[in-house]
């Protein structure tokens, strides 16, 4: 998956039309959460505060390769901050990112 770190987005989908760049970069900030083992990893490590990717197989009930992979697309998109502490990677959501997105989706749509 081509993974764009999610910075900075629209002024918002419903107040005026998106710019075929605005378009995609929003669509693939979309596609990174659009993954329910992404969407399951994202509330674990949330609602821990911070986690060990040690810790996530069993919540999840995928294999070790499979969760490395799903934190390795969220980490590249910047949704995850990772810290290696000894042989164990630590995870983090930063929540600036997520305001991108829902930033997007709040905007009051324009009046007919």
């Amino acid at each position: 998956m081509d993974v764009k770190t999610i910075t900075t987005c629209c002024d918002g989908l419903l107040t005026a039309p998106l710019s075929e760049a605005a378009a995609e970069d929003l669509a693939a900030a979309f596609r990174v959460m659009a993954d329910p083992v992404r969407l399951r990893l994202l509330s674990i490590i949330a609602a821990q505060g911070e986690t060990c990717a040690c810790n996530l197989t069993a919540p999840v009930g995928k294999s070790q390769p499979t969760i490395s992979h799903h934190l390795s697309v969220l980490t590249d998109a910047g949704l995850l901050r990772r810290e290696k502490r000894g042989k164990w990677a630590w995870y983090a959501v930063i929540p600036d990112r997520f305001a991108v997105l829902r930033d997007a989706l709040a905007a009051t749509p324009v009046a007919a």
